[in-house]
C-alpha cells in the first residue's frame, strides 16, 4: 500500500504563485507586491498578492451598490478592489468616496469622480 509516485513524484502545494495571465499590468504589480509583501509586516499586501494570482472567475466585478454597502464603515478612507468596479443605474445618490481598483467601467469612473471621489490604481495606491 502506498502513493504512486508519477513523474515528479507527490504534489504537495497547489496554492498560485504567480498569475496565469499575461497583462502586462497584472505583471507588474504583481513584481509591486511581491516586493512589498516581502519587505513589509503588513498583512495588506499579501492579500493583494494572493488576490492579484486569483482567476478572472475569482476576481468577480463588484456594482456601486455593493461598494456602498461595504464601506459604510470605511468613512474618510480608501477602499480596494482587487477587480473591476461597474455602475448601477438604480443607484441615485453616491457619496464621496476613494477607490482603487484593477479596473473602473467608464460609467462608474464618471459617477465617483461627479461625485467629488476619487478612482485610484493600485500603483497609485
Amino acid at each position: 500500500m502506498g502513493i504512486d509516485l508519477i513523474g515528479g513524484g507527490r504534489v504537495k502545494n497547489n496554492n498560485r504563485t504567480s498569475p496565469q495571465s499575461n497583462n502586462v499590468y497584472v505583471r507588474l504589480l504583481v513584481k509591486l507586491y511581491r516586493f512589498l509583501a516581502r519587505r513589509t509586516d503588513s498583512n495588506f499586501n499579501k492579500v493583494v498578492l494572493k488576490r492579484l494570482f486569483m482567476s478572472r472567475i475569482n476576481r468577480a466585478p463588484i456594482s456601486l451598490t455593493r461598494l456602498l454597502r461595504y464601506a459604510k464603515t470605511a468613512e474618510g478612507k480608501t477602499v480596494v478592489i482587487v477587480g473591476t468596479v461597474t455602475d448601477d443605474a438604480r443607484l441615485t445618490h453616491l457619496p464621496k468616496l476613494s477607490v482603487t481598483a484593477l479596473r473602473f467601467t467608464a460609467g462608474a469612473r464618471a459617477r465617483i469622480v461627479s461625485a467629488g471621489g476619487e478612482c485610484l490604481t493600485f500603483d497609485q495606491l
